[in-house]
């Protein structure tokens, strides 16, 4: 029985390794016969299986990507393994994207000679564009003159981050690391001393009764001696560890903003591929006002639009709807006329972190570092974070491969260099330079413009001061008795969609026979009716942009709060901004979610 255990137990390690589960496909994309095989051989392993390697990866991203890339640049024998959430790498990868290929050229000198480097980079930026609108019918061109250097796009690419992080997938490959999708990141590991080791997946085959199913498969134990946290903004993970050891301790609260993003296949006469175009105003904020937000547009080669806004999640009036705001915004003329006769074709949303470098935490713990838009990097001025956290992924590769002697044997180690080297690199100094623009805008709109255009073309961040702030976005909405109900237009199914029409554009799915993945908090448990509900109205119906919360009355008439897990987008919203951040975000089975192909 021993030998026949442990010969089941290399056929477990054997079907990871020969690729039963694709690195580029999750496996539930896998053809049944070879999904049925690697379900029946996992099956007879009931024990928590383990699997070890040098550095772990959670999170296929910029980050994690060109973090694992750059390992084995520098040491072809350092074992490597990426484990994605996503069904396949990109799956839940959703920006902008105008691409700014400082690092990527770091990483790749040659880059755009790399196979199927065509197929990502072939729309570069011509055409600048920056508005202000005044209101429903008017825009103001803002002379590029009058534009810091961080606004201007010249050298950039417009593209879909999603298929360029397949393609730095496929270059990971070729150099020997191991990419697993489809595979959730659901707790760490962590040692006898408290460092982590580690990370663990989500089981799978558990009921939404919280019974194991006939298809119940333990979580693998994948074991690391350093382990990088790459999950994108709000990470489960990143901010689980965060809380551990107290990472965020002396540093402002991190700022979000959330991300809503249509893609429209076009025949304009106005689509001119490599045109980028962003405003600010209508339908956020008045000259005056403190709503923090704007808008993109960007025309893909050969006839994509990628259209979207950016709200700040700092906003106050508790009836506002970030997806009703950006229905708006589309029936202005300017947007209008690109739009007209076209073709939404992908939906989707994501947050996004605003805070800066006063909310950037300790970057290091014992056994692993933080890298990406889970720590932060994001340069708001710019409305770029994927080159930060391709560098930031970068840099914390070289420290652990210049740090190898001190980990090699000794798993658990903290590499505290990390953070002097980020304080070394450009990136840092991005990020010094634009600290204070975002917090400006506090003042309102006109305000804020003048106060970062000041400091980006005169001081170029050089004032003696930097702006901090003590609260959480969640602590900023108003109380529901102060503001008025907004009545938002209808939309008429051609240029704005019913939100769940839009979410099928999404291809979002779940198993819909698991635990939900969001979860009220045990503390928290009377917030969502007697707080949320009563003092502000249920915000979380309205900033949800995949319609995952409502109240419904129980059989006794009382209002309770039912959540729709299912529609979930994973933009991590709800664990932002519900009062008194009352929702814990946790991952679901592997390769549930958003199926986003080019976004």
């Amino acid at each position: 029985k021993s030998d026949a255990r442990s010969w089941l137990k290399l056929l477990c390690l054997l079907a990871m390794t020969l690729h039963l589960i694709s690195p580029s496909r999750g496996l539930r994309r896998l053809p049944l016969r070879r999904r049925n095989a690697l379900s029946r051989v996992r099956a007879f392993c009931a024990a928590r299986e383990q699997m070890e390697f040098d550095v772990v990866i959670v999170g296929a991203g910029p980050a994690g990507l060109g973090a694992a890339i750059r390992l084995k640049q520098r040491d072809p024998d350092v074992n490597v393994c990426v484990v994605e959430k996503g069904a396949e790498v990109g799956a839940h990868i959703l920006s902008g994207n105008v691409f700014e290929p400082r690092a990527l050229r770091e990483l790749f000198p040659s880059f755009l000679m790399k196979d199927g480097a065509e197929e990502v980079f072939h729309t570069k930026v011509t055409n600048d564009h920056f508005y202000w609108l005044p209101n429903e019918k008017r825009s103001v061109k803002v002379p590029n003159l009058l534009l810091p250097a961080e606004m201007h796009n010249e050298g950039n690419y417009i593209l879909s981050l999603g298929v360029m992080c397949r393609w730095l997938a496929n270059q990971a490959e070729e150099l020997g690391v191991e990419i697993y999708p489809g595979f959730a990141a659901d707790q760490p590991v962590f040692g006898e001393d408290g460092s982590v080791v580690g990370i663990q997946t989500a089981d799978v085959g558990i009921g939404v009764d919280g019974k194991k199913k006939d298809t119940y498969e333990p979580g693998m134990q994948l074991l690391g001696k350093q382990v990088v946290l790459a999950e994108g903004c709000r990470g489960s993970l990143s901010e689980a560890i965060m809380e551990k050891y107290n990472l965020r301790a002396g540093v402002s609260p991190q700022a979000y903003g959330l991300g809503i993003k249509e893609v429209w296949e076009v025949d304009s006469p106005h689509h001119k591929p490599g045109t980028v175009v962003h405003s600010v105003g209508w339908p956020m904020a008045g000259i005056m006002g403190k709503n923090y937000g704007g808008s993109f547009i960007y025309h893909m080669a050969p006839n994509l639009v990628h259209i979207g806004m950016v709200v700040g999640l700092d906003y106050k009036n508790p009836y506002l709807s970030p997806y009703q705001e950006f229905q708006r915004f589309k029936h202005h003329p300017r947007v209008a006329a690109l739009l007209e006769g076209g073709n939404c074709v992908s939906y989707g949303a994501r947050c996004l972190n605003e805070g800066g470098i006063q909310a950037i935490p300790k970057v290091t713990f014992p056994g692993g570092m933080i890298v990406g838009c889970s720590a932060g990097f994001l340069n708001v001025p710019k409305i770029k974070g994927s080159h930060t956290a391709l560098k930031s992924g970068m840099i914390a590769a070289d420290t652990i491969s210049d740090s190898k002697a001190q980990w090699e044997d000794s798993p658990g180690q903290e590499l505290s260099s990390y953070r002097s080297n980020l304080e070394k690199s450009w990136l840092w100094d991005e990020l010094v330079k634009t600290r204070n623009c975002k917090p400006a805008f506090k003042w309102g709109l006109l305000p804020g413009m003048a106060y970062s255009g000041a400091s980006l073309l005169v001081s170029r961040g050089m004032e003696p001061w930097t702006f901090k702030w003590t609260k959480k976005d969640s602590e900023c909405t108003g109380k529901a008795k102060d503001y008025k109900p907004i009545e938002y237009p209808k939309p008429d199914g051609k240029l704005s969609f019913d939100l769940l029409e839009n979410l099928s554009r999404s291809n979002v799915n779940h198993e819909h026979d698991q635990p939900a993945h969001l979860k009220v908090k045990p503390e928290k448990q009377a917030v969502p009716v007697s707080v949320s509900l009563s003092e502000y109205a249920g915000p979380e119906g309205r900033f949800c942009p995949a319609k995952v919360y409502e109240y419904v009355n129980d059989a006794e008439g009382n209002p309770r709060l039912q959540i729709n897990a299912q529609n979930c987008v994973h933009c991590k919203c709800c664990s932002i901004k519900t009062p008194q951040e009352y929702i814990r975000w946790t991952v679901p089975e592997g390769g549930g979610g958003p199926q986003y192909t080019a976004m």
